[in-house]
This record gives structure tokens, sequence and C-alpha cells, in this order.
């Protein structure tokens, strides 16, 4: 079986499975079903992606660091690279919540079921106001009980590249006192970015240890995660197969 027709058959069980997702989630929004639930049961979609992806194009993938992850609330600074780590996040941490730009609430269907899992959708053109949005919603959502997932460069890399961290994550660890959990993966090598055809083989995902933000100045804490996860990212790549 070629990479092209495992690639297909992938978006086909993936694109196809949308609807069903994204219409339960939207009903469970109107008749008030708690959001605990409701994330529950909407994020088995990505459950199911996952294991389609798996099932059809090979791409397993492995986690080093999860004695790393806290018992408490915190703040997940993660690589981005693909499309791959927003699903798989939602497998490897506790219930979360994504910084994301809003113009993916607009998408039919899709967007509309994400916008019922309380994201923080940000006009990246609004500048302070956007972040003092990360920062009022972040620490709100933080306080009841749920993660923030914030991907620092605010855009898809490709991988060996890297851009400098936005203001707003660090800002909001720093406001809140809230922990950041820094996160490095190699998925782009695998599901890269704005590319059809996937390639086999196992991402490797490597939890870091607690940045704690007590203390420390945004600027820090950027400094700090951004140092770990290129140091990460240099490991993985060099221990590639």
């Amino acid at each position: 079986m070629t990479n092209y027709f495992r690639s297909l058959l992938f978006y086909l069980g993936m694109f196809g499975s949308v609807p069903l997702f994204a219409f339960l989630g939207i009903f469970l929004y109107l008749v008030r079903v708690p959001f605990h639930t409701r994330y529950l049961i909407v994020t088995q979609w990505s459950t199911f992606t996952l294991w389609w992806l798996k099932l059809t194009c090979k791409v397993d993938y492995r986690v080093e660091g999860l004695e790393h992850v806290p018992q408490q609330t915190a703040i997940l600074f993660c690589k981005h690279q693909s499309a791959w780590e927003t699903l798989a996040l939602q497998r490897i941490f506790p219930p979360q919540i994504w910084v994301l730009k809003r113009e993916l609430m607009w998408l039919p269907l899709f967007g509309w079921a994400m916008a019922t899992l309380k994201p923080i959708a940000i006009d990246r053109n609004a500048g302070r106001k956007a972040v003092k949005k990360i920062i009022e919603t972040g620490t709100q959502r933080l306080r009841d009980g749920l993660w923030v997932v914030i991907f620092p460069e605010g855009t898809r890399v490709s991988p060996g590249q890297t851009k400098r961290f936005g203001i707003g994550g660090a800002l909001l660890a720093e406001k809140s006192g809230y922990p950041v959990v820094p996160v490095a993966h190699n998925a782009g090598e695998f599901w890269p970015r704005r590319a059809f055809l996937k390639k086999p083989g196992t991402i490797t995902v490597v939890i870091g240890p607690v940045i704690d933000s007590k203390g420390r100045s945004a600027s820090n804490i950027n400094q700090l995660a951004q140092q770990w996860i290129e140091n990460a990212m240099r490991r993985i790549e060099q221990n590639a197969p």
C-alpha cells in the first residue's frame, strides 16, 4: 500500500468523522451537559484520529518525561510543527483549553464544535488587547481546573526551525502564578506542515521539568522554556533513526 493511498484513507476517515463529533458536541452544549463530561466525550475524536493514523499511515508516538507532569493545573508551552500535537496533547495531559486564532471558530462544524470547549480565541492583530484576553481568560480557566495550552511560537514551524516566543503565555504564567510545563516533539517529521503525505514512524514527545513562574518575569519564563524546548529538539533530532 503506497503512502499516497494510506494518507488518502486517513484523511477520508478523519474528515468523515468530523460531522459526527461536531454535531454531538454542539448538541451536548445546547442541552447544557457539564463541561468536563462534554470534554471527555467530544475529545474521543482525537483518540479515534490518532488510532486511525496509526492504522492507516503507521504513525505512532511515544512519550518521555511523564514523571514531570504535575498534579496541579499548569500551562503547557508546546512546540508547534503540525496538526498532530493538537490531538495528542488531549490524550497525554489532563482536560485543557487552547489559545488559538479566532478564525478557527468560523470553520463550519469543526470550528463551531471547538467553540463549545472554552478556547481562548484571539485576534492575533489585536496586540495588547489579545494579550490582556489571554491573561484574564487564561487565569480563570486555570482556576477552574483546566490546563491552558499555548504554542508560544504562534504558528507552525518546520523541523529544524524556530521562532521567537510570543509574550502572551509567559505573561499569563507571571500574572497567574501557575507553573509552565514545556513540551518538545518531532511530529513535523511525520505529519509535515501543509503536506498531504504522512511518513511512517514513531513520533517522540518529551515533557520537561516544571518551570515555577512565581517570582519570575515573563521574559525569564520565556527564556527558560525556549531554551529547554530547543535543547530537547536537538536531542530528539540527534536520536532519530
